[in-house]
């Protein structure tokens, strides 16, 4: 299908995976938006774009609904209605395990990845179904199929939840012609991993999965007929082990 005018959102938009998605989309002629929390990062990443159409950027704090009913209300000012929600928003924290685990950091975590998704899910599908179509791609983790030690408990916990949430939106929404796709990275060479507790070996970020593979994948899914759906993808560097 092509994807030339279509509209989408992506959130965490200013690096990483979600910038990487962004980018693509609108390579393919999609109307994109992205956001986050820092307008500034999220205005030089648009600005990077040198293709047309231009990304917009608007900041956002998907934790707080308040935000993103606004943020909704501004992107149906500008493009009319949505296509496509990317829900690629995301942290961890450093001190993740459960012994230094703070309830501020497991509260902060839980609000954006996991609460954060359902916001912008239950902002979007109104407009999807009235429509009859949509498509929602949710940016888990393997560490929402399997609890991995190095993710730590609020990561897990989040993720686990963001999976459960899109494969239960999923069910309920294919009878309306909304298609949802879970995806789950494996280690991804993206800013986040500046907040692991040691520091990632340069010849190991070398060999771990880029955002624009992500991306890649996004894109076909997005040009697939409206009559397929892929429900779950596993995306993982060659040298990761995932069983």
């Amino acid at each position: 299908m092509d994807l030339k005018d279509k509209t989408a959102l992506v959130t965490g938009g200013g690096s990483g995976i979600g910038l990487g998605i962004a980018r693509a989309l609108a390579r393919e002629g999609c109307r994109v938006a992205i956001t986050g929390r820092n307008a500034r990062k999220l205005e030089e990443a648009a600005a990077r774009f040198d293709g047309r159409p231009a990304i917009l950027a608007r900041a956002c704090d998907v934790a707080d609904r308040a935000d993103v009913e606004r943020l909704f209300a501004w992107l149906h000012e500008q493009f009319g209605p949505l296509d496509i929600l990317v829900t690629s928003a995301g942290i961890n924290v450093p001190k993740r395990r459960m012994a230094d685990l703070v309830p501020a950091d497991w509260d902060r975590v839980l609000a954006i990845n996991a609460t954060g998704t359902y916001n912008c899910m239950y902002a979007a599908l109104p407009g999807m179904r009235k429509r009859r179509a949509g498509l929602i791609v949710n940016i888990s983790s393997i560490a929402g199929k399997r609890a991995l030690r190095l993710a730590g408990p609020a990561y897990v916990a989040s993720k686990f939840a963001a999976t459960g949430l899109g494969t239960a939106v999923g069910l309920e929404e294919r009878a309306n012609g909304i298609r949802v796709t879970n995806i789950y990275p494996g280690e991804v060479n993206t800013p986040i991993l500046a907040q692991r507790p040691e520091p990632v070996p340069p010849e190991k970020l070398a060999q771990m999965v880029m955002p624009e593979d992500i991306a890649a994948c996004v894109v076909t899914i997005a040009k697939l007929p409206d009559r397929v759906l892929v429900p779950e993808l596993v995306i993982t560097p060659l040298y990761q082990e995932y069983a």
